[in-house]
């Protein structure tokens, strides 16, 4: 019985763990991202303000507009989408942070299939 007790406190304890999400730091600056797709890496540079977000990647720049949903949630809308998979929106979630870096999984918004990726803020 006193096993069973133990037991059960352990998984009590275990199960309340949270990872740690201080997503306000990640609101605004420069970051360096990386995200793997079929076994490539992909990486970008952006500079993120409260409401837009420039970013680079293989030598091509694109802007869009950021709408915060909640502190660790946002959506980005393309501002001159070029073609018709530029004219979606990306839902994107910060799942965890660290004191330099955070991990996120983003989606078209209204699609199911999500990629993660992790970024890096720079100073």
């Amino acid at each position: 019985m006193r096993f069973l007790y133990t037991a059960l406190l352990l998984i009590l304890f275990t199960s309340c763990y949270e990872k740690a999400r201080d997503c306000k730091d990640y609101k605004t600056g420069n970051f360096y991202s990386e995200v793997t797709i079929s076994g490539t890496l992909y990486t970008a540079t952006f500079n993120r303000t409260n409401e837009l977000q420039i970013e680079t990647y293989n030598n091509h720049t694109d802007s869009s507009t950021v709408r915060w949903i909640n502190d660790c949630e946002m959506v980005f809308r393309t501002i001159n989408p070029k073609n018709r998979a530029e004219r979606k929106d990306v839902h994107l979630k910060i799942l965890t942070t660290t004191d330099s870096s955070y991990t996120f999984e983003y989606s078209y918004v209204g699609e199911t299939i999500k990629q993660k990726g992790v970024a890096y803020k720079q100073n």
